[in-house]
């Protein structure tokens, strides 16, 4: 995890956005993963983009993962889905996304959106406390990896967990091949 001071991430409510913490404290005890193994680590904000991020706190690109919000168009209905990949990736969002979604069209949420929907910071959105109805598609690269480090909800921390837990949040579905390898 490079040189991130982590720590549980419900003790540090601070460095969440108030989506995840509710999430984190309906966490249910029969997860698979322990809350308390979510943990957090502060960072400059001005560092939260990937590439940035992963040079300044000594983190590999194949443990990074980033939340992106895709938006789904069919017959004048939008449907909202989060991808979870990671930094060596990038989502396959016209073939295996669109096919997910059942929609003709699809692309990258406004940041508007996202950001109003979510109720996270653009750049520090986070799988953890979407919106119920939302599917979450994982990228089976992600749950492959031991830990994994992506958005807290702001842009001011990040959260580290094991990346099997990402596959086990409410609404995952892992995706082999959800994310083509970044050119």
């Amino acid at each position: 995890m490079g040189t991130l001071k982590t720590e549980p991430a419900r003790s540090r409510p601070d460095l969440l956005a108030p989506p995840v913490i509710a999430a984190l404290e309906a966490w249910p005890a029969e997860a698979p993963v322990d809350v308390d193994d979510v943990l957090v680590a502060p960072i400059d904000a001005n560092l939260a983009d990937t590439a940035a991020f992963c040079a300044a706190y000594e983190v590999g690109l194949e443990e990074s993962a980033n939340c992106v919000i895709v938006a789904g168009k069919r017959g004048g209905e939008t449907r909202y889905a989060a991808c979870v990949i990671l930094a060596t990736t990038r989502a396959d969002v016209n073939g295996a996304v669109r096919r997910l979604l059942d929609a003709r069209k699809a692309s990258f949420a406004p940041m508007d959106d996202a950001v109003r929907s979510t109720g996270m910071e653009y750049g520090g959105i986070t799988p953890i406390g979407l919106p119920a109805d939302w599917p979450i598609l994982v990228d089976s690269r992600v749950v492959a990896v031991p830990h994994v480090i992506i958005g807290s909800g702001v842009r001011h921390s990040k959260i580290a967990l094991p990346g099997p837990a990402v596959g086990a949040l409410p609404n995952a579905q892992v995706i082999a091949d959800l994310a083509k390898p970044a050119a």
